[in-house]
């Protein structure tokens, strides 16, 4: 089994990446919520430095419908409320992970852990791949050595480009000329080279010989 932390960026229509992204320093946690129909009925917590300011943001949104404040502090607050902006259960199930609570959105992005085999682990990840948004891969733990922590996709690119000498200083052949020779988009080829190298170097960085520990990090 594999145990993974994810950070994926949200689509910026939905109503929680807006006021999100509007206070950066604001901490989100959705601790519980069902979709009824076109629905959603939420049980919120935000921490922020001024929480009044940023619970108005969430109240006067076009997207929340109803709002109960059932908490507050002088950092925290927390709400129950209905909304009509079902995207983040939506884009959850797209990318094949549904909500775990508490959900915790800060600026815009989304974090989440999941657990599963590795075939559901390669399963996500090729679908965070071929998304245009962008995603971290923070932390897994419990893997096996044996493991490939890389799709088949960015393995071809990666010996592709250290076979052309992409990565030699100086560099023997150019990003253009990498992505004629495998007959690829350039920009493509660079988030997919961008993204194999990342996590060469998280996986370098966590070690095989930490396979199955917890993170401590």
């Amino acid at each position: 089994m594999i145990d993974a932390r994810f950070r994926i960026e949200l689509p910026g229509r939905l109503w929680i990446a807006e006021v999100s992204t509007a206070v950066p320093t604001a901490t989100f946690r959705l601790l519980s919520g069902l979709t009824t129909g076109d629905r959603a009925v939420e049980l919120g917590e935000v921490v922020a430095d001024d929480p009044a300011a940023v619970e108005e943001r969430i109240e006067t949104h076009r997207n929340v419908e109803s709002y109960q404040r059932l908490e507050a502090t002088d950092d925290r607050v927390l709400a129950r409320y209905e909304t009509s902006d079902t995207g983040l259960y939506e884009f959850a199930r797209r990318v094949g992970v549904p909500p775990e609570f508490p959900v915790v959105v800060t600026n815009g992005w989304y974090e989440f852990d999941v657990t599963g085999t590795q075939a559901e682990f390669e399963t996500l990840r090729d679908t965070l791949e071929e998304s245009p948004l962008s995603y971290e891969l923070l932390s897994v733990v419990h893997t096996d050595e044996d493991e490939d922590i890389l799709t088949g996709r960015q393995r071809e690119f990666l010996n592709a480009a250290l076979r052309e000498g992409y990565f030699d200083v100086p560099r023997e052949c150019t990003l253009d000329e990498l992505a004629a020779g495998l007959d690829a988009d350039k920009s493509t080829l660079s988030r997919t080279l961008r993204r194999g190298q990342a996590r060469v170097l998280q996986w370098y960085l966590t070690g095989p010989q930490r396979a199955g520990q917890p993170d401590r990090r």
